[in-house]
């Protein structure tokens, strides 16, 4: 009686090509669908930034009595922060306060301006994507107004005085 042979099992190679392919088509269609979400997140970061800034510039006039601060370093400090002084603030995180004043992928500037008197009667603030179109698809920019405005362009608005009030794009909720 001849010997049989035993039966191979496992996969084919063409089942296991249908497979990759498979595996490959559901990645293209989740990838680009991550980085769109990973740019919402920087974003929406980078608008809760400003916000934090904006408040910290409103903290620092009323406490310092000394308008509004000169640049973003005033208002925060290097950690472990303390004492407080007009100079270093302690007010926001070493994060945005502390060079290089990168978060979530955003760059951040912040400029006391309109001096009076040696008082700072204005500021403007800038969330700028370090790298357009893969950290973030918008520069974002605020002033004492409190308004949130944003380009869709990506490039830095600027800090001069009225340069955010110059921006169209009225950021309203995000």
């Amino acid at each position: 009686m001849p010997k049989t042979m035993k039966k191979q099992r496992g996969f084919s190679l063409i089942e296991l090509l249908i497979v990759v392919a498979i595996i490959l088509i559901i990645a293209a269609i989740a990838i680009p669908n991550l980085l769109r979400a990973k740019i919402a997140a920087n974003e929406s970061s980078a608008v809760a930034s400003l916000r934090t800034i904006n408040t910290a510039e409103v903290t620092y006039s009323s406490s310092w009595g000394a308008g509004y601060a000169a640049t973003v370093d005033n208002l925060g400090g290097a950690e472990p922060c303390g004492p407080a002084t007009a100079a270093t603030a302690c007010i926001i995180d070493p994060l945005l306060s502390v060079a290089p004043y990168t978060k979530s992928g955003y760059s951040f500037v912040a400029v006391g301006n309109t001096a009076v008197a040696g008082v700072n009667n204005a500021f403007e603030t800038n969330a700028t994507p370090t790298v357009v179109d893969v950290t973030g698809k918008r520069a974002f920019c605020s002033d004492q107004t409190g308004v949130l405005r944003a380009n869709t362009t990506g490039v830095p608005i600027g800090t001069a005085a009225g340069a955010c009030a110059t921006v169209i794009t009225l950021l309203v909720g995000n």
